[in-house]
C-alpha cells in the first residue's frame, strides 16, 4: 500500500506519471506578478488606442460620404436634365424647322423634362377644385365663384413637391362667396 504522504504531494501528470507537487512549485513573485500586470496593461492600452483610431477613421469617412452626399445629390437629376437641355439647344440651333416641327420638338423635350422629375421625385401640385390649403398654396386673389367658398378655382403657376416637401406652392385664385 503507498504511502499516504506520497499521495497528497503527488499528481498525476497528462502520461499518467506521478509528479509531485506542494513545496517545490512557488507562486510567482511580486515582481513576476507586477510585470505580467504592466504587460496586459499594455496590451489593453494599445488595444484601445487601435480601437479608438479605428473610430476616428470612421467617424472621418462618414464626414465625408456625408459632404460627398450634399455636393452630389442632384447629380442622377442633373444627369436626366441634360437630355433636355441637348434638345432645347438643338431646337435653337436649327434655324430651317418650320412652326410645327419646332413645337413638336418642344413637346418632346417637355416629355423629357417631365420624365427627369418623375424619376426625381418631383410632383406637381394642381389644386384646382381643391379646399384652399396655405400649405401647398399661396392665395393671390379672391373671386367671386358658383364654386365652394375657399376652393381654388384657377391656378397662375404650378406648385412643386420633392418627394413630400413642398418646394414652391402653386399661385392660385380662390373662391369667396357672392
Amino acid at each position: 500500500m503507498p504511502d499516504e504522504n506520497h499521495t497528497a504531494n503527488t499528481a498525476d501528470n497528462a502520461e499518467g506519471q506521478h509528479v509531485p507537487h506542494g513545496d517545490t512549485e512557488s507562486s510567482p513573485s511580486p515582481e513576476q506578478a507586477l510585470r505580467q500586470a504592466e504587460l496586459l496593461a499594455q496590451e489593453h492600452h494599445d488595444a484601445w488606442l487601435r480601437a479608438r483610431a479605428e473610430a476616428d477613421n470612421i467617424r472621418k469617412r462618414a464626414q465625408i460620404d456625408i459632404a460627398n452626399a450634399h455636393k452630389y445629390a442632384v447629380e442622377n437629376f442633373a444627369t436626366e436634365l441634360l437630355a433636355a437641355k441637348d434638345s432645347l439647344e438643338a431646337a435653337l440651333a436649327d434655324q430651317q424647322s418650320d412652326r410645327e416641327t419646332l413645337h413638336s420638338g418642344v413637346a418632346l423635350t417637355l416629355k423629357q423634362l417631365n420624365a427627369a422629375f418623375e424619376k426625381s421625385g418631383l410632383k406637381e401640385i394642381s389644386p384646382i377644385g381643391e379646399k384652399f390649403d396655405p400649405h401647398k398654396h399661396q392665395a393671390i386673389s379672391m373671386v367671386e365663384s358658383d364654386a365652394e367658398p375657399n376652393t381654388v378655382v384657377a391656378t397662375l403657376q404650378k406648385g412643386y413637391l420633392l418627394q413630400d416637401r413642398i418646394i414652391r406652392p402653386a399661385l392660385v385664385t380662390v373662391a369667396k362667396a357672392r
